[in-house]
């Protein structure tokens, strides 16, 4: 009788602890998974909902500095936009004492609401000069950005320098419509 028992008592115990493991497997484990995803999709939200709240209480600053940027932007019109970069580019190599070698513009579509005046730039001067005339293009207040900037020296002491830019000007055209 005993020996029944145990055999009883052996399958009952097997049976349970399949029963378990099957409940790990198809229950608790898949739970625990969604319970994990949706706790960080609960961080993740909790984020962005920071991050809103930081953006709504910026708005009018970030409002202002939006408007002061559209309003540095180059013209919707290719002529005029050229001739406002090209006299910007010849009053900082006057004021700097850069001379100014070579420009080339070129203009790019870039998306449907904005297009891109680059324009390579070539000049020559001292350290100094190269220095401050990349420091006017900097401070100056239009939509620009220095994208590329080489220095080779032109003499053996090193003096007289050699600078190519590539400077990209910002252009609205709002409504996909092009100048």
């Amino acid at each position: 009788m005993k020996i029944k028992n145990r055999q009883r008592s052996l399958i009952i115990a097997t049976i349970v602890l399949l029963a378990a493991l099957a409940a790990d497997k198809l229950v608790f484990g898949p739970l625990a998974r969604a319970w994990k995803v949706r706790a960080d999709r609960i961080t993740d939200l909790r984020k962005e909902v920071a991050d809103g709240s930081q953006l709504l209480q910026r708005e009018s600053t970030l409002q202002a500095r939006w408007d002061q940027m559209r309003t540095n932007t180059l013209p919707n019109n290719t002529s005029l936009a050229e001739q406002q970069l090209l006299k910007a580019v010849d009053a900082w190599s006057h004021d700097s004492r850069v001379s100014v070698t070579g420009i080339t513009p070129q203009w790019k579509q870039e998306g449907d609401d904005y297009m891109t005046l680059e324009c390579r730039v070539d000049a020559s001067g001292d350290l100094s000069a190269l220095s401050r005339f990349l420091y006017d293009i900097e401070k100056s207040p239009m939509a620009l950005q220095l994208q590329l900037v080489e220095l080779t020296a032109r003499d053996d002491a090193g003096q007289e320098l050699a600078m190519g830019l590539q400077i990209s000007g910002l252009v609205l055209t709002p409504g996909g419509q092009q100048p």
